[in-house]
């Protein structure tokens, strides 16, 4: 993957290339391999490369023959060599930047629908003007910008538009009730004021005098009417997964895998080592905490499949560390404790490999979570008044201790009125409740971002859900963010948007089947892997947060958002605040969700908007 920058003036001024530089540079880490700009009277693209495909060639900015178009691109094109065979264009590389060249030139911007891979990139249209951005169809990769009367800033990650704007960053306070929810701000929206990502599976025009236009070019299938056999569903399921592998193994540099012993990632390694030859060489990480360690799963899939077999370990110390840095890196808040382990897990596969596979989008896809389990039962207990059932939880929820914390969740999310808000809740750190307590005063904007849809099956519809949210503005910005940041391109092979469309054409019966979360990939996994990684009880990358926020970790918190100094002290309300830190502090509560999610935004603040640095 890489790193794009650009900028588009609208009062008459030239773009610099000065300005694309600096905005450049802020993105070195995702293109460490080679840089380049083009700056052409209003308009100036930057690039970083991460090579991966023609090493030696496609250098960028590219611009076609005609001189129409000039592209700047981010990401893999998995289908490139197919497609390139049915343009007729003067190729001079041998790689996929030069094949979305060629397809815009031979048949414009509606191109993009023939693209299998991830990728965001920006266009130029010199004959109308017009600048396209492009995000893929899952939003694997992000792209950001800012569009004022007088001009277009954009880039892979937002400090490279921070490092492009002519005045200091501020706060998007509005944004605030929407991060609590969810610990991301869900598209077109961020944490700073101003500043919009482009939603996946969209593409937005910009017009000569900045004029915006929006189009959504992608959606997942419609559900198949004729009716399907387990066995025959198994069947394509796992034709599917491997088209999606070797789809995403095409690399002129060596790719490895993320192995947490979990389903998926076993699924991807297995699929991979088998399509690969030779010794896959793979990744995991723990964290010492016995309750919550999945190494040793992972050696044992490891060891099954032959794999050459890394770890790395992580503890409290990595936090204190790493917080400042990877937040940086993450232009927001960290939204995961297990995100620093991906950090650290990154470093280690960035020693020998520049490529890795990863597990993500299997549960979003084949509803893996244990709330998919329970969605339809969760509907029937929904029937009761809204206003009946948050009046209800409200006064039951405070007084839940650590050991319910699973019945917490459960109580949370029946007594959110909405649908679209219960699928928000099952991973909400702040019931609205407590949002409405710690944002007294401060103004906030609707929360509302569900695509679920109005149909009957409510596995379907928190499947959208999750597919429109959570998956992209949260999930695959945490990934892109931690792998890019050691330099390391992250692909994961079950986002092939072809496996997403078969996916979401099989009823919900495949899916969640006798109790079973994500049936079929589970029985497709059944034929690759040992039935005790198959079977064994979802644990998902966990760390120790409630000891740490009691002892290793807990004055630095209380001090930092407590303090005079503090963001979190001065922006909400500080009784709020204290009461959770005194909550866990007594150990009858667990706490830790909620203080992580405060913790991570002073963090942010800290870094981004502090007069000294805190890294």
């Amino acid at each position: 993957m890489c790193g794009i920058v650009g900028i588009v003036r609208y009062d008459g001024a030239g773009a610099t290339r000065e300005t694309v530089e600096a905005m450049s540079e802020t993105v070195r880490h995702r293109g460490p391999d080679d840089s380049g700009w083009w700056v052409e009277g209003p308009v100036g693209f930057g690039h970083r490369r991460l090579s991966i495909i023609d090493l030696a060639g496609s250098h960028q900015p590219m611009q076609s023959p005609d001189g129409r178009w000039a592209l700047v691109f981010n990401g893999e094109i998995f289908n490139y060599r197919e497609l390139r065979r049915a343009l007729d264009y003067p190729f001079h590389t041998d790689g996929d930047t030069e094949t979305i060249l060629a397809g815009l030139t031979r048949h414009g911007i509606d191109f993009v629908d023939r693209l299998v891979g991830q990728f965001a990139f920006a266009a130029m249209d010199r004959s109308t003007g017009t600048v396209h951005l492009v995000r893929d169809r899952l939003g694997v990769l992000p792209l950001y910008y800012r569009i004022t009367s007088t001009e277009l800033l954009f880039g892979s990650e937002i400090k490279a538009v921070l490092a492009g704007m002519g005045e200091a960053p501020r706060v998007d306070f509005e944004s605030l009730d929407s991060y609590l929810y969810g610990r991301s701000v869900p598209a077109p929206h961020t944490l700073f004021d101003g500043i919009r990502k482009v939603p996946a599976a969209h593409r937005i025009e910009f017009t000569r005098d900045g004029r915006r236009s929006e189009h959504r070019y992608w959606e997942p299938a419609a559900e198949d009417a004729a009716a399907w056999e387990p066995a025959q569903a198994v069947d394509a399921v796992d034709a599917a997964v491997t088209e999606a592998v070797q789809a995403a193994l095409v690399a002129d540099v060596p790719v490895g895998a993320y192995l947490s012993g979990g389903v998926d990632s076993s699924l991807i390694v297995a699929k991979a080592a088998a399509l690969q030859g030779g010794r896959l060489k793979t990744f995991a990480a723990g964290f010492g905490d016995p309750r919550h360690d999945e190494l040793p799963y992972a050696r044992q899939v490891s060891e099954h499949i032959g794999t050459d077999h890394h770890e790395v370990r992580v503890d409290a110390r990595d936090f204190e560390e790493l917080w400042p840095q990877l937040t940086w890196h993450r232009d927001a808040p960290m939204s995961e404790p297990a995100d620093f382990a991906v950090y650290r897990l990154a470093q280690a596969a960035r020693e020998q490999v520049s490529v890795v596979l990863s597990g993500e989008g299997g549960d979003e896809l084949f509803g893996g979570y244990p709330k998919y389990r329970v969605a339809r039962a969760m509907a029937v207990a929904s029937v009761l008044p809204g206003g009946a059932r948050r009046a209800i939880g409200d006064a039951v929820d405070r007084h839940l201790p650590a050991r319910l914390a699973k019945a917490r969740i459960g109580l949370r999310v029946w007594a959110t009125p909405d649908r679209d808000e219960q699928f928000r809740t099952w991973f909400a750190p702040f019931s609205a409740r407590e949002r409405s307590e710690l944002l007294t005063g401060v103004p906030t904007r609707s929360s509302q971002v569900g695509r679920s849809g109005r149909g009957d099956d409510p596995v379907r519809a928190m499947l959208m859900a999750d597919l429109g949210n959570w998956l992209p503005d949260n999930l695959l910005e945490r990934g892109d963010r931690m792998s890019m940041a050691a330099s390391l391109e992250l692909r994961p092979p079950l986002l092939d948007h072809r496996l997403a469309e078969l996916a979401f054409r099989l009823p919900s019966s495949m899916k969640v089947r006798a109790g079973q979360t994500k049936w079929v990939l589970k029985e497709v996994a059944r034929r690759h892997l040992p039935a005790g990684i198959v079977d064994r009880r979802k644990v998902g990358f966990r760390v120790p947060l409630d000891a740490w926020f009691r002892t290793s970790l807990r004055d630095s918190v209380r001090d930092r958002l407590t303090g005079t100094g503090s963001f979190v002290a001065n922006t909400f309300d500080k009784k709020a605040v204290r009461d959770l830190l005194d909550r866990h502090d007594s150990g009858t509560f667990n706490e830790e969700s909620r203080i992580w999610t405060l913790m991570s935004l002073e963090v942010w603040h800290e870094r981004f908007f502090a007069t000294a640095s805190v890294a």
